[in-house]
């Protein structure tokens, strides 16, 4: 790999429902330890899903009303705070350059519609408008761009700020336009951002009407079983990752040490279905394989797969299938994240993305939990139940999104 591509980390930051900060994150992950929970944020009386994988700030102490808007915000600046302060870049004048934030899409959510609703004293389109009007707050905080342009604001960075969202891919996508952004010349330095807030009563009621959800309500830590037999279906999660890339130049200048290095990314989309992906896995096939192409690497130099892994019975089934077509029969070990802190969507490609730098970094494969039952039909070293050590160099990781929008990301220990 060409050190003017490979693209060095050089800080990074998390929030997860195992802990705020990458080292309660990390242990708690390598532990085994399960960060989903009965959900205590709403009421879920009559609900299919009543648990979830969430981060309660303590603003929300007493039954409090936090917006998704403020909890994203919240999350991805305690994330970016963390990642600045280990790549020596915390307490500057200003980041030296841009934002890319990976985000959901933002929306007025129910509790600030029925005080719109009882504000206007009636259910007529005009007279929500009016009072709607009178509420400045409410339209900036739901701006698409307002949560960006409130984190460039706040980490003093250069440029204008980047928002996307590519669904449960969102978190890789926001990773390789920063790559590209170095790669091309146009900046030296990233601050990427990707967050997800969106554990609220009507995103749960509409996964829930997908039947993507694990309705395990009388055990929820256990729920998310990737790559088991028993799976049924993912446990929504929230939290936010960040990381400070570099170009090796600009880190090698300012004396920076990387923590790892980002070697190749790859996307491939398809339009099967408005949520679902190709079952036949061509697609995320198409995505490894641009990634590892990228990271001009073949598959047996992979050491390591932080698979996809959802929980739900149909991508466990499609990932397994392209694992294979990538990597023969016998693929490298893999395990999933989301076992522990469930399905972060927009966040979990970026927080994936750190938890794979520190696989590579102490060697050390964290584990799919909740993994009790063999599937005949997925025949992989999903390192069930328990940590385990290991020399890893390299390490592809997955991101398939909704709708057939895949990415994938290779990390390395040297460029």
């Amino acid at each position: 790999m060409s050190q003017t591509r490979a693209i060095a980390v050089t800080g990074i930051g998390l929030v997860t429902p195992l802990g705020f900060g990458v080292v309660d994150s990390w242990a708690a992950l390598l532990a085994g330890t399960s960060g989903v929970r009965p959900i205590t944020r709403f009421a879920t009386d009559n609900l299919k899903t009543r648990f979830a994988a969430s981060v309660m700030l303590p603003e929300e102490s007493g039954g409090r009303f936090v917006s998704a808007a403020d909890r994203l915000h919240a999350y991805a600046g305690s994330a970016a705070e963390e990642a600045l302060a280990m790549a020596g870049l915390g307490g500057r004048a200003g980041f030296p350059g841009p934002l890319v934030l990976g985000m959901p899409p933002i929306e007025v959510e129910l509790p600030d519609r029925l005080a719109l609703l009882a504000r206007a004293n009636s259910a007529d389109y005009a007279a929500l408008t009016t009072a709607a009007a009178a509420e400045p707050a409410l339209a900036q905080r739901t701006l698409m761009m307002a949560a960006p342009s409130r984190l460039a604001a706040r980490f003093g960075t250069r440029g204008a700020p980047i928002s996307l969202t590519t669904a449960c891919a969102t978190g890789v996508t926001a990773i390789q336009v920063a790559m590209e952004a170095i790669r091309f010349g146009e900046a030296d330095c990233v601050l990427c951002i990707s967050g997800e807030a969106s554990i609220q009563t009507e995103a749960l009621i509409r996964f829930s009407l997908l039947q993507a959800l694990s309705t395990r309500n009388d055990s929820p830590e256990t729920a998310s079983r990737p790559f088991d037999a028993t799976r049924d279906g993912f446990v929504m999660a929230e939290g936010a990752a960040c990381l400070v890339l570099e170009s090796a130049a600009h880190a090698k200048a300012r004396g920076a040490r990387p923590l790892g290095w980002v070697l190749g990314g790859g996307e491939f989309a398809d339009g099967f279905h408005r949520t679902r992906a190709n079952p036949d896995g061509s697609t995320i096939v198409t995505a490894m394989q641009r990634a590892l192409d990228d990271a001009g690497i073949g598959p047996q130099q992979v050491d390591y797969i932080n698979a996809h892994g959802t929980s739900t019975p149909e991508n466990d089934k499609m990932e397994s299938a392209g694992i294979h077509t990538v990597f023969g029969a016998t693929p490298p070990p893999l395990s999933s994240n989301k076992s522990s802190i469930g399905h972060s969507i927009s966040a979990s490609g970026a927080i994936e993305a750190v938890f794979s730098l520190l696989t590579i970094r102490d060697g050390m494969l964290p584990p799919t939990i909740n993994y009790t039952t063999p599937d005949p039909a997925i025949t992989l070293d999903v390192v069930p139940n328990v940590a385990r050590a290991a020399r890893v160099q390299r390490v592809l990781s997955n991101s398939f999104g909704f709708g057939g929008q895949n990415s994938c990301l290779v990390l390395g220990a040297e460029p």
